[in-house]
């Protein structure tokens, strides 16, 4: 029989594992947004990236900065480089995309960071452990990474099924006709996670990229009322876009 004292050590050490892949993951999480120094605040923060590649460039999702620059205030991409209120805005662009799988890549200014490896393979057995790190309610108390963990619960079509006839709109109906596999989770993400990566919790290589979050009622019910089912976009779609650079 096992004694107090083995039952209050053998969680640590089954956690001791991730414990150290977070700490070697944070480094490699920035945040995505803009900046206009005309606005108050200046900086937006968007969503959620990661280092890749040659240290320069970070991954996010393509809905992340696709929305239109207002070029008028001098308003560009930036990627959040820092811990807490010290954080830097690096200028950025983006180098690449993949709007069918919700993907982007953004080269940026200054020294590099610490890349994360993005895995080749696509296909991770269900119930496999995961986990992801971003910023799920964005930067209201300054840039604080968050890590949530959970499990692959599904490998499944893209496409969530419409309750009505009138949800049937025509980007869902064209999606129907040829829909691709994604990772469901059996994890709890928030709007702000967009972009963040999906990793082992052994070794920290990317499995896949968050890109939505199932919500049980309206939009801005998600925080109160999380689903607990998230959405990422495997890992080798976004490998065929980093092999372009």
């Amino acid at each position: 029989m096992l004694g107090l004292g083995a039952l209050a050590h053998g969680p640590a050490r089954a956690d001791a594992g991730l414990v150290e892949t977070i700490a070697r993951v944070k480094p490699s999480i920035v945040g995505i947004g803009t900046f206009s120094a005309v606005r108050r605040p200046p900086a937006q923060l968007l969503g959620t990236g990661f280092i890749v590649h040659d240290g320069r460039h970070a991954a996010t999702n393509h809905h992340v900065v696709d929305a239109e620059l207002d070029t008028e205030r001098k308003e560009h991409l930036v990627v959040f480089v820092g811990a807490g209120r010290e954080v830097a805005y690096r200028p950025a662009r983006v180098v690449a995309h993949d709007a069918e799988h919700d993907l982007a890549v953004l080269a940026f200014e200054g020294p590099a960071l610490p890349a994360l490896r993005v895995r080749r393979d696509d296909r991770l057995p269900e119930g496999s452990p995961v986990a992801f790190t971003g910023f799920p309610i964005g930067a209201v108390l300054g840039l604080h990474p968050v890590t949530h963990q959970g499990i692959v619960s599904a490998i499944t079509p893209i496409v969530i099924p419409a309750g009505t006839a009138r949800e049937l709109t025509a980007d869902k109906i064209a999606a129907l006709r040829d829909p691709y596999e994604v990772i469901q989770l059996d994890a709890t993400a928030y709007p702000g996670n967009s972009g963040s990566p999906v990793y082992l919790p052994g070794d920290g290589s990317v499995v896949g990229v968050i890109n939505q979050v199932f919500v049980k009622g309206k939009k801005e019910d998600v925080l109160r009322d999380p689903s607990a089912i998230t959405y990422a976009i495997p890992a080798p779609y976004l490998r065929t876009l980093l092999d372009r650079l």
